[in-house]
């Protein structure tokens, strides 16, 4: 079958064999290079000399070799021009019939008769048959020493006998385009690669088992049977297909706007799994936020000492807290100044505290309430924040448990006291404890949650054109304006569907 779409202005042919190097750029122990299409056998195996034949699912040992004789071109000091050898067991004496009419003579350069295949590399060879593979096409990888040398000259070599090189993403549109994975699916082949944290790494796994697609199944099925019913009513009057009622009607799209709804509030931690937050930690100077920063990212990366206002700049680390990505910044201790250097990080600090996703507010709790601590309680009171009585291995002061509408958490960044109670508290205010990490595709995707929200926009304009006796006909523009963005994320439900449901359900035409 020729399939063709068009990328970056030009026609791409889905039949063509294509080639590309599968590991990332740069030198390693090894490289893979991916041969997938209808030639793939053909295109590697004049450059491989293998143990054994290549047997679907079966990993092979063997050579790369070099097999372009055609393109190696020898100079003689005698001629005028250069001599291109031919292929095949000929070269040889082809070589010396020019030899033989110069003068003086020459001699066949050493090893002329192994030209034709010349070793390169060690390589294992894998194929997969089609349709078993990741493409459904035939695949073969060779797997070399990872020489960026070795690696380009074997995408040469597959290009000069007949493959292409693959466009960004091709193996796995191809795998979608050929029914192999799902939209969600392909978007989590994505997700995976760009995974920073363990906990990502297995949420995109989900996704792309077809943890979502299959939450959406059952929603969309009962949006397409309730579309099924009324065509019918439709376009089967005569044949006595009753019409629901509007009660019913209603019902039936309550039926899927519920866990569309509950679907899409997962968003809210589905995106900080898949973006990650930014954390700020902000005080007044001395209550310890760098030597706090320095016992989360478990490390000293943030300069300490009993000098207040030694951080000046804005100092921002990366770590994992419950598997998602958190992006501490240590500020500067925020109080009345009249230092520059001090007054530029300190509005820094309150930058930083305005864009953060979180907020750790730092107090002394060894020390009674201070100015700046009241104030920094205040700017946050309507913000997504966390207060931390640092300090309390030096004793009480006169802080209690809460503060404004915050939680404080005791701890101490010196002896690591109450550090798991607070790394428990930022997960919970993330949404870690709130039951989502236990569901099984939530919406990670920006893409997804709009289109989800797409449909529940046009559900809510078909139960009001329910309560307002609007036709049939009419309803379902509504009904099918919200199933459309579901097919946006799992795939088309195509005219066939509809009907065969109809006819599968319905007795017609008796």
């Amino acid at each position: 079958m020729f399939l063709q779409f068009t990328r970056y202005n030009r026609p791409v042919n889905l039949d063509d064999t294509i080639v590309a190097i599968a590991t990332p750029p740069g030198r390693g122990g090894i490289g893979v290079i991916r041969i997938a299409g209808p030639k793939a056998r053909e295109i590697a195996s004049p450059m491989l000399r293998l143990k054994h034949e290549m047997e679907p699912g079966r990993a092979i040992f063997g050579e790369l070799v070099d097999p372009c004789g055609s393109d190696t071109l020898f100079r003689l000091p005698e001629a005028k021009h250069n001599v291109e050898i031919p292929d095949g067991p000929i070269a040889a004496e082809a070589v010396s019939s020019v030899v033989s009419r110069t003068k003086p003579a020459l001699s066949l350069p050493k090893g002329m008769s192994d030209l034709h295949e010349q070793r390169i590399d060690e390589v294992v060879v894998t194929y997969f048959a089609k349709p078993h593979s990741y493409t459904t096409d035939d695949i073969i990888e060779i797997s070399a020493h990872g020489s960026p040398v070795v690696l380009r000259h074997i995408v040469e070599l597959c290009i000069a006998a007949g493959a292409r090189l693959a466009e960004p993403g091709e193996f796995t549109m191809r795998a979608f385009l050929n029914g192999r994975i799902d939209l969600t699916q392909a978007e989590a082949v994505r997700d995976l690669i760009d995974s920073q944290t363990l906990y990502q790494a297995k949420i995109a796994a989900q996704q792309l088992e077809g943890a979502l697609s299959k939450r959406l199944q059952p929603i969309k099925k009962k949006l397409v049977e309730l579309i099924a019913v009324l065509e019918a009513g439709i376009d089967f009057a005569e044949d006595d297909v009753s019409v629901l009622p509007d009660t019913t009607i209603l019902e039936r799209i309550a039926a899927v706007r519920q866990p569309l709804e509950l679907l899409a509030a997962t968003f809210a931690y589905g995106k900080i799994v898949h973006q990650g937050l930014t954390l700020a930690i902000v005080g007044r100077p001395n209550v310890g936020k760098s030597s706090l920063f320095n016992r989360l990212v478990e490390r000293e990366r943030a300069i300490v000492t009993a000098t207040p206002g030694t951080t000046r700049d804005l100092v921002s680390e990366t770590v994992s807290i419950g598997g998602i990505p958190v992006q501490l910044v240590d500020t500067a201790g925020i109080r009345h100044s009249l230092d520059e250097a001090e007054s530029i990080g300190i509005r820094k600090s309150m930058e930083a505290l305005a864009d953060a996703d979180l907020v750790l507010v730092v107090i002394d709790a060894s020390q009674p309430a201070a100015e700046e601590d009241n104030e920094l309680l205040h700017e946050v009171l309507h913000r997504p924040a966390i207060v931390v009585g640092n300090k309390c291995d030096l004793g009480s002061g006169q802080w209690s448990a809460t503060s404004g509408q915050s939680p404080m958490v005791r701890a101490s960044a010196l002896t690591g006291e109450g550090i798991p109670a607070l790394r428990a508290e930022i997960l919970r205010h993330i949404g870690g404890e709130t039951g989502a990490q236990a569901e099984a595709g939530f919406l990670t995707n920006v893409r997804h949650q709009g289109l989800v929200r797409d449909s529940l926009t046009a559900l809510q304009a078909a139960a009001g054109a329910v309560s307002t006796k609007v036709p049939h006909e009419m309803l379902l523009l509504d009904l099918y304006s919200a199933l459309r963005p579901l097919d946006a994320i799992t795939g088309a439900t195509t005219t066939d569907d509809i009907l065969n449901l109809i006819f599968s359900t319905f007795c017609i035409g008796k």
